[in-house]
């Protein structure tokens, strides 16, 4: 490289040569610097699409992580199971056939449901699954498969108050509990403008707080209200009536990963039309009941 530049600088007129030399010389680390920042720029793009690739990334750990917040029956919920608490329920039947489909291993992570989006960003879990409505705003930040469950939202209530609260307009002035960062909670605030919003992380708490008459009712899916009513008779599902068109549940997956969620949707298709889910709900009901 040197060399051809110093021939060069000997055909120049005389006291030219020091200013070619440096010129062709600048030149070369020029062309030098734009090499290695193409490469750079390429290996970082490249590394960027690796690492927003979760099916890759799973595929070569021979796992994949799924994230849910298990306080929620029937969906998720814990239970022991040969002397082992254990996480069950139709979400997670889901989750073992979406791994097995794949051909990996399943992990489960469970935490609170209000830090599944940012665990599912930050790649701490490959997937969510936890019965979460895709809503415009969750949108924003990840992906959707397609609906794999649709249940209807209900109110619950103490037995006791069952007569006493059967309307919306009862329930004025009063406290109303719902799950942080849910749709029910936004049930509340857009159809209960008048109650006074009680939002707690787990369910489990929220249903204390209404034994304790801390709250005088949830929203809450009805499965999941029914499980609860099932095992303690302290509670009722109330006759109130609260509008619904929250879509159903489907499976979070970070963005960027289109062949993922396609593999998914294969797997809820085949789920769906075979009769699985229905099964994988039926199963989970009867095991939140005997169980607890």
């Amino acid at each position: 490289m040197f060399t051809l530049a110093a021939c060069g600088a000997k055909t120049n007129k005389s006291g030219s040569q020091n200013n070619d030399t440096q010129n062709n010389t600048a030149d070369t680390d020029k062309n030098t610097s734009e090499n290695t920042s193409d490469s750079d720029s390429s290996s970082e793009s490249q590394s960027s699409e690796e690492a927003n690739d979760t099916l890759s990334r799973v595929r070569k750990a021979g796992k994949i992580i799924v994230g849910t917040s298990a306080d929620y029956a029937p969906y998720e919920f814990h239970t022991i199971i040969d002397g082992k608490d254990t996480i069950v329920g139709f979400d997670i039947e889901i989750a073992k056939e979406i791994a097995k489909d794949l051909g990996v291993e399943l992990e489960i992570q469970d935490m609170s449901f209000d830090g599944l989006l940012q665990a599912l960003n930050s790649d701490k879990v490959d997937f969510v699954i936890a019965g979460m409505t895709p809503n415009e705003e969750r949108k924003k930040s990840v992906d959707f498969t397609d609906i794999y469950y649709t249940a209807q939202q209900g109110v619950m209530v103490r037995a006791e108050d069952k007569d006493k609260y059967k309307t919306i307009e009862d329930l004025k002035g009063k406290k109303v509990g719902a799950q942080s960062t849910t749709i029910q909670e936004g049930i509340v605030k857009e159809q209960m403008p008048e109650s006074q919003l009680v939002s707690l992380t787990k369910i489990p708490d929220l249903v204390m707080e209404l034994l304790n008459k801390k709250v005088e009712a949830i929203v809450v899916e009805l499965p999941v209200a029914k499980g609860y009513v099932a095992n303690n008779g302290k509670l009722a599902i109330s006759d109130i009536k609260v509008q619904d068109d929250t879509g159903g549940s489907a499976i979070a997956v970070k963005k960027g990963n289109p062949e993922l969620v396609e593999l998914m949707n294969n797997t809820l298709k085949r789920l769906q039309e075979d009769g699985s889910i229905d099964r994988f709900v039926a199963e989970a009901n009867e095991m939140n009941v005997v169980e607890n």
